[in-house]
């Protein structure tokens, strides 16, 4: 790993072209990365030691990694998903949540400095990602890790909390009162947006499966269904102003446009764009998807009088600061169930891969 010298950053710019654009050159010039070559199982992953570490631009921040969560988006990607996208793009970094330092900045960059302990995420089409041992996110990925909370712990939230925060806040701005119905509440995703919801003040029930249900219902759930043992339909009461379908299935669509007030919000994360891309291609799976959207939404507007949405993570840095907000008064925590060395990324991965329901993260430290 090649690096410069802290305390020369003051003669960063490489030429007087590279200081007029603002770039920045790094304290690291190469390092340590897993790289995804082609798509297929754990075993394809392979860890370099010389990846190049690209200059800063303006707004961007050079982080050095000590955790990275692993998400399902991740292991899909590996083994192909959104490979229209993504295809011929490979060699890939693969990662999105992230913990770590502040190891240089942007000469646009204002709310982070060095050394600082940080914790966010990158937008799910991010090219380069987080297992290596220094990252690049803009600086509205990134907030300031709390202090009660570790590295491992960190990086365990950002990515499926934004998701959740997204739909819950941005799309359905979800009010003090308000009833929400989270079905799938035992992931990530689904365990965030409980926890975000009661901490806006609503009234929140769930369904998941029987080994999540003590676990819902300590974050703030008001109702837990299990629906391997009970008809959800019978078991949940009264309508909703918000449904997070994080199944995604035909029948948790039906249900939860169902379940809504007039005026509601459906929301799933199970958005058809990437798929349909790859099975006809990017240029007519875009229109294509975008097309199927759209009359999905006219048609639940005229027969239910609701607002239909596919929801994905977004970098929000409005959404990050109050996610660290309520991570430091510890009304946010998505439990970490294994860590692994980031040496041992494809045993990380085969866990994930193996394990159908997952009661927490699987989180990789990186030293």
């Amino acid at each position: 790993m090649a690096v410069w010298r802290l305390g020369s950053t003051k003669r960063r710019h490489s030429s007087s072209s590279m200081a007029k654009l603002g770039f920045i050159r790094n304290i690291v010039t190469n390092c340590r990365a897993v790289i995804l070559p082609r798509f297929g199982g754990p075993e394809v992953l392979e860890i370099r030691h010389d990846v190049k570490v690209p200059d800063l631009k303006p707004h961007e921040v050079l982080v050095r990694t000590r955790a990275v969560s692993i998400n399902p988006l991740d292991t899909r990607m590996r083994a192909g998903y959104g490979r229209s996208i993504f295809g011929p793009l490979l060699p890939l970094i693969l990662g999105r949540d992230i913990s770590g330092e502040v190891a240089s900045v942007g000469t646009s960059v204002r709310s982070l400095s060095v050394g600082q302990d940080v914790f966010g995420a990158l937008h799910p089409t991010a090219m380069r990602g987080t297992y290596t041992d220094y990252a690049i996110l803009s600086e509205d990925e990134l907030t300031p890790k709390p202090a009660s909370i570790s590295h491992v712990e960190a990086s365990a939230i950002p990515f499926a909390a934004l998701t959740a925060w997204r739909a819950l806040k941005s799309t359905a701005r979800i009010a003090e009162g308000q009833r929400v119905l989270v079905i799938g509440g035992g992931g990530a995703v689904g365990l965030s947006a409980i926890q975000l919801a009661v901490a806006t003040g609503c009234h929140v029930s769930t369904t998941c499966g029987v080994q999540s249900i003590d676990q819902v219902l300590a974050v703030g759930a008001e109702q837990a269904v299990d629906y391997t043992r009970e008809d959800v339909e019978t078991a949940i009461k009264g309508q909703f102003s918000a449904v997070l379908d994080t199944i995604g299935l035909p029948e948790t669509e039906r249900m939860g446009v169902n379940l809504l007030t007039k005026g509601g919000h459906y929301m799933t994360l199970q958005g058809e764009a990437a798929s349909i891309s790859d099975r006809y291609g990017i240029f007519a799976g875009i229109p294509l998807s975008t097309g199927i959207l759209l009359k999905k939404q006219m048609q639940y507007r005229y027969t239910h009088g609701i607002e239909y949405w596919w929801t994905y993570m977004r970098a929000d840095s409005e959404g990050l600061d109050e996610i660290r907000r309520v991570s430091e008064a510890g009304k946010l925590k998505i439990p970490v169930e294994k860590t692994f060395p980031i040496t041992q990324v494809r045993e990380a991965h085969a866990a994930k891969d193996e394990t159908l329901v997952i009661p927490g993260k699987i989180v990789m430290e990186v030293d």
